[in-house]
């Protein structure tokens, strides 16, 4: 594994990663959003990752003197969370009740998101972590020749 490998490796990780808190935080935001354009309640938004192009040694061998292409993680999708129901509240006074008095409300569930927040935050600091440690082998490697 090459150098820059690595720091592209944990950029990688650390800009999906920080995706994916922007991502929680518009969901926290709208836990009470009853009427989007659509004129349906807001639906909680669920961010996938992929891997990159996986290069084995013998292709990046073989593909040394060309463009540099590293591997990680990338956002491969956003989509909305269709499979949860929305949220039920009886309140005939809300403009958006149904003729029944209901409202219906987004189905974020702020203890979820809360959760996928720390697990997003952790993530980014392992990836800091990561991209430390190899500034830091980068940097003994560079004074071994003093």
């Amino acid at each position: 594994m090459a150098l820059f490998q690595a720091f592209d490796i944990s950029a990688s990780g650390m800009t999906a990663e920080r995706f994916r808190m922007d991502t929680i935080a518009e969901n926290i935001a709208n836990v009470n959003t009853t009427r989007t354009e659509d004129r349906t309640p807001y639906r909680r938004k669920i961010v996938t990752f992929a891997e990159k192009e996986v290069t084995s040694f013998s292709r990046y061998y073989q593909n040394a003197r060309s463009k540099f292409v590293g591997n990680g993680v990338k956002v491969s999708s956003v989509k909305e969370d269709t499979e949860t129901d929305f949220i039920m509240e009886y309140d005939p006074s809300n403009p958006d009740a149904d003729e029944n008095g209901y409202v219906s409300y987004p189905n974020v569930n702020t203890v979820t998101e809360m959760t996928n927040l720390i697990d997003a935050s952790r993530a980014y600091e392992a990836n800091t972590t990561a991209f430390e440690a190899a500034k830091s082998i980068a940097q003994s490697g560079l004074s071994i020749g003093k």
